[in-house]
């Protein structure tokens, strides 16, 4: 039975995807695919859980990991500068080491027991992540608290995002973390993080973020960086497409040799961003081209589709004009079809025409417009609707007329009206025997 296929991923999906492989170094898209639909697609949860899992605290969906994750840390080019502490000088400086030493030993000795002893007890409450912006707030606070406000700008998210932000800027990222504990912490903040030489450096040059070991998150990044002493700096690129150390700087340092050893790593990675911003560029190039490439076929294509519109409605309203041209062509034929019609019915309802020599007929000449004369005998006492009709029966008798007399002059009722609803006799009319009648067309009226 074949597996049912997984429903294809929207862009922004795609994207979070690829985020996702980046931060964490997985190679298998498809366990990427799953970690992220288990945490909602929510990025930052997901790397959250598989920075834990790295640290020995199970997940609460996959087991724990094969292969460390995050930024590239195995990488045999990094750059490491260690500062080791100064050995006691002359008499009383070893005197004073070597009666310390006993007691140093001791001290450490014992509290190592005491916190392996509590890790049975209690577990670590930092292998838990859940406020990874208030722990970088929060150490943000107690450090301006303790330190002053004068540092460098401390990045105000999370490590991942951090991450995130220097790789989409194509910036270094500089991450400190602070050990509380640390002999050497206190002086470093003091004398060389808050000098003004290195906090207009590092503000001007890379991003910076920070955290302390003491905070779940800076703990989740100090476990992925594994720090060999404090205090521990950890210059961040993108370099071959995936977020790599580049240079690790641990233990205290002057701020002249600070900002030398960060210039020495900047300037030996350097080419790796501008390889990257090339590659950068010319893809935005040709993301660009193609886009104009896609305005001008739309362009183009509105263009075709606007004249097909025109051509359409040309050709709609030429059919539409054609069509009433033909509907006009047809009323006029059946206009002339009833027409026609009626002239045949009235002339066969004509009387027949009366002898010559009937004391009663009256010998009518009709003068018509295309001057042709028409004669014809009628009664005295038939209407003058007879007169009419018979004129209408004829071809070359207008559609429209009306009978008028030579003198007086005067126009027939030969129609109905409201007023005189049955036309009057020839005689009522006071036709004589013999009369010439004209025919005026009102059909252009």
């Amino acid at each position: 039975m074949a597996a049912p296929e997984e429903p294809e991923l929207s862009q922004a999906q795609t994207e979070k995807l690829l985020q996702f492989q980046d931060l964490t170094g997985l190679e298998s898209m498809d366990q990427c695919r799953r970690t992220l639909e288990q945490h909602n697609w929510n990025i930052e949860a997901a790397v959250q859980d598989r920075l834990n899992e790295q640290e020995g605290v199970p997940s609460v969906f996959n087991p724990p990991p094969s292969r460390p994750l995050q930024v590239n840390t195995a990488d045999h080019r990094v750059y490491s500068y260690i500062v080791s502490r100064p050995q006691p000088r002359g008499l009383i400086g070893w005197s004073y080491y070597l009666i310390m030493l006993p007691f140093r030993f001791t001290y450490y000795t014992l509290l190592d027991i005491f916190r392996f002893a509590l890790r049975f007890i209690r577990p670590d409450p930092r292998g838990r992540v859940t406020d990874p912006v208030g722990d970088v707030v929060s150490f943000i606070h107690s450090f301006e608290e303790k330190y002053g406000r004068s540092h460098p700008v401390f990045y105000q998210g999370t490590y991942s995002q951090a991450l995130n932000d220097a790789k989409r800027e194509l910036r270094f990222l500089l991450v400190y973390l602070h050990g509380e504990d640390h002999q050497d912490t206190d002086e470093f903040c003091r004398s060389t993080l808050c000098t003004e030489e290195v906090l207009t450096f590092l503000n001007t040059r890379m991003l910076f973020w920070a955290c302390s070991t003491s905070k779940p998150e800076g703990y989740r990044v100090s476990q992925a960086l594994r720090e060999n002493t404090y205090p521990f700096l950890a210059m961040i690129m993108l370099k071959d497409r995936k977020m790599t150390v580049v240079g690790r700087l641990e233990g205290l340092i002057q701020p002249e040799d600070l900002i030398n050893q960060l210039n020495f790593i900047m300037d030996a990675n350097q080419t790796h961003l501008m390889s990257e911003r090339l590659e950068r560029e010319e893809r935005n190039q040709t993301q660009v081209l193609r886009q104009q490439q896609d305005e001008a076929y739309l362009a183009s294509l509105r263009a075709d589709q606007e004249k097909d519109r025109k051509k359409r409605e040309e050709q709609e309203q030429l059919r539409q004009e054609e069509e009433k041209v033909r509907q006009s062509v047809l009323a006029e034929e059946r206009r002339r079809q009833t027409l026609e019609e009626e002239k045949e019915r009235k002339s066969e309802c004509l009387p027949p025409e009366p002898p010559a020599d009937d004391p009663e007929s009256v010998k009518i000449v009709f003068k018509l417009p295309n001057d042709t004369r028409v004669e014809r005998r009628f009664l005295f006492g038939q209407s003058l609707t007879v007169i009419y009709d018979f004129l209408f029966s004829l071809k070359e008798s207008p559609e429209k007329f009306q009978i008028i007399t030579n003198f007086p002059r005067r126009v027939l009722p030969c129609l109905p009206t409201e007023e005189q609803p049955n036309p009057p006799t020839l005689k009522e009319a006071g036709l004589s025997r013999s009369e010439v009648l004209f025919v005026q067309d009102l059909t252009e009226d």
